[in-house]
């Protein structure tokens, strides 16, 4: 079968659909999808809330809870445990099928009466703020952890202990703003870092001890700005920084950030790889498209897949990997879930499942939410093996004959995720905001909801301007003021309520106790804040088709050293640096020779 170009439904951009795709839609028994991978993603992670938290009543108990849905959302929301309990029976809200209207509007419908969750966790111990946790343990607004303790204002960490500030780290201990770091001891401001300890303001440095301001570094120690230095004269050095300093620090990060930028980097964040095309990919073979991504195989267009076992034989995917197989448009997937198609929030050995939301532990579902441990079941009612079979094929000829259409005049037939208008969260309170941002009017005429984020009435007791320039002059006294967040003053209230700025925050002990031992000083900004800063640090889910930068002499004083080639490299590859960044991007071979 030979590739073909397709018009996308939405954005009405031409996509190619290759013979790898076709034979992938064969396998999963689906046909060719009608919008292309970018509007794909935004529409299928608008679901995904990573850490937004509102304050709800249980629509059980009356109980005031903390929840991923809004006061307002259209849903009915349980407490978690109570969510998990014998307590209801998802199969009251049963309905039969009604032919006559098209299938999809019964599914939106059964959305909004059955109860979901107030948020996603299991047993987490003294950690009441957060959102998609399992076994952490003492950690405070800690989103999307996995058996992490102590840790603080942090999304993605896993099995980490003592961190804060930090953005996709893992097994990592006494990290402070890092970014993509792994199996490393207290890293300060470090990006794409591996295997290291006692690092600041480093990027892509593996295998390194006690080095500052560096850049594509393996193995070294006591280097500042990639130059060496004995350990005495190291140490002397970092004390002139005065890093415990407000200003101290600003100062160094500009320095290294206009330092880095001499330094080649890789058209790829990718190690023990093999014929793979996207970024951030590790221990992955035959995966294109795709970011973020380890212990894959076979996979194309999908993000965040990163529990191990790892995910295989999957299109269109987003969260988290966990052994799953066979996924084809879904989100938040996982523990060996196995043909999964067009559903979102299933795992614990699933398998069997199509347009389904929040089912766990069940089997051979059809557009059912919130099932427990049960199977053959279409729109929450039960049916025999027999009848669920003689069922299902019908259904999908229905949904082809007569489609949803929706308010934008898109019209979904089998073989779409569900439309952007079905999904309970504005467009901004999700991580669609943080990786395809938009205008709440761009948002709107996409046909996504959006939530008008309101000031919080915090009465501030300080401006960050009051705050001590040095920890020194830090006292306990500091942990009773609610300090004015400084985007809020900065940038103004319409703009710092982009990235849900909370306007002004407080310092808890932990936290005070955690910059004191780390001899740094402490945040002017609240935690939204620090955290949209950091995320300007993932490049985009995006690729454009660039040549190598290396010119064979000028580019670097390692540029003789690159045997591939004399004068301008050849290599010509597809990378998520955009063409008009200021880095030096080289391809593999080049950025082999450069890594010292």
């Amino acid at each position: 079968m030979q590739s073909e170009t397709k018009q996308c439904q939405n954005c009405k951009k031409d996509f190619v659909i290759e013979p790898d795709d076709f034979a992938f839609y064969e396998k999963m028994k689906v046909p060719p999808p009608t919008w292309c991978p970018d509007c794909r993603l935004r529409r299928r992670i608008t679901w995904r809330n990573e850490k937004t938290l509102y304050k709800r009543k249980c629509d059980a108990t009356g109980q005031l809870i903390f929840s991923a849905f809004a006061p307002d959302a259209p849903v009915k929301v349980y407490e978690r445990d109570y969510w998990w309990s014998d307590n209801w029976d998802s199969l009251k809200y049963g309905k039969e099928i009604d032919f006559s209207r098209p299938f999809l509007t019964q599914v939106k419908e059964l959305l909004h009466e059955v109860p979901l969750p107030s948020r996603s966790a299991v047993n987490n111990i003294n950690s009441d703020y957060y959102i998609g946790c399992r076994s952490v343990k003492n950690c405070y607004l800690v989103f999307h952890g996995n058996t992490d303790e102590d840790c603080l204002y942090s999304v993605g960490l896993d099995n980490s202990k003592n961190c804060a500030d930090c953005l996709f780290v893992s097994d990592c201990e006494l990290c402070y703003e890092c970014f993509l770091v792994n199996k490393s001891y207290k890293l300060m401001c470090c990006v794409d870092c591996d295997n290291s300890q006692e690092l600041i303001l480093c990027q892509d440095c593996a295998g390194c001890s006690n080095c500052f301001g560096c850049a594509g570094l393996r193995n070294k120690n006591y280097h500042i700005f990639n130059k060496p230095y004995s350990k005495e004269e190291y140490k002397d050095k970092i004390k002139s920084f005065n890093l415990s300093s407000i200003d101290g620090l600003e100062k160094a990060k500009a320095e290294f950030n206009k330092f880095k930028l001499s330094v080649p980097v890789k058209y790829i964040h990718a190690r023990h790889t093999s014929n793979v095309s996207g970024d951030y990919i590790y221990h992955a073979k035959e995966t294109r498209n795709s970011f973020r991504v380890s212990n894959a195989e076979n996979v194309r267009y999908c993000q965040n897949v990163v529990f191990p076992p790892g995910a295989k034989d999957c299109y269109d995917y987003s969260y988290p990997g966990d052994g799953v197989e066979l996924i084809y448009e879904g989100l938040t997937v996982a523990i060996e879930a196995s043909n999964i198609k067009f559903s979102a929030f299933v795992y614990t050995s699933v398998r069997n499942i199509e347009y389904s939301i929040f089912c766990h532990e069940a089997h051979n579902l059809f557009g059912c939410i919130g099932m427990r441990n049960k199977e053959y079941c279409i729109l929450n009612k039960q049916y025999t093996k027999k009848e669920y079979e003689a069922l299902v094929p019908k259904i999908k000829k229905h949904m082809d004959d007569m489609p949803y259409v929706d308010a934008k005049g898109r019209v979904y037939k089998y073989g779409e995720f569900f439309p952007p208008e079905f999904c309970p969260h504005g467009y901004n309170e999700t991580i669609a905001q943080e990786y395809l941002p938009f205008t709440k009017k761009g948002a709107i005429e996409a046909g996504f909801s959006w939530r008008d984020m309101t000031s919080k009435e915090y009465n501030h007791t300080m401006s960050w301007k009051d705050i001590p320039a040095n920890l020194e002059g830090v006292k306990d006294s500091i942990l009773k003021e609610v300090v004015l967040c400084r985007s809020w003053d900065e940038e103004g209230e319409e703009k710092a309520l982009e990235h849900n700025c909370s306007k002004a925050f407080k310092i808890t002990p932990e936290e005070l106790a955690f910059y004191k031992r780390m001899n740094i000083s402490l945040p002017q900004r609240c935690f939204n804040s620090r955290h949209f800063e950091r995320t300007k640090l993932r490049n985009p889910v995006h690729l454009w088709h660039r040549k190598c930068m290396c010119d064979g002499s000028t580019s670097s004083p390692q540029a003789n050293n690159h045997p591939h080639h004399s004068g301008k490299c050849p290599n010509e590859f597809e990378t998520s640096y955009a063409p008009d960044r200021p880095e030096i991007v080289y391809c593999e071979q080049c950025y082999q020779a450069e890594v010292i």
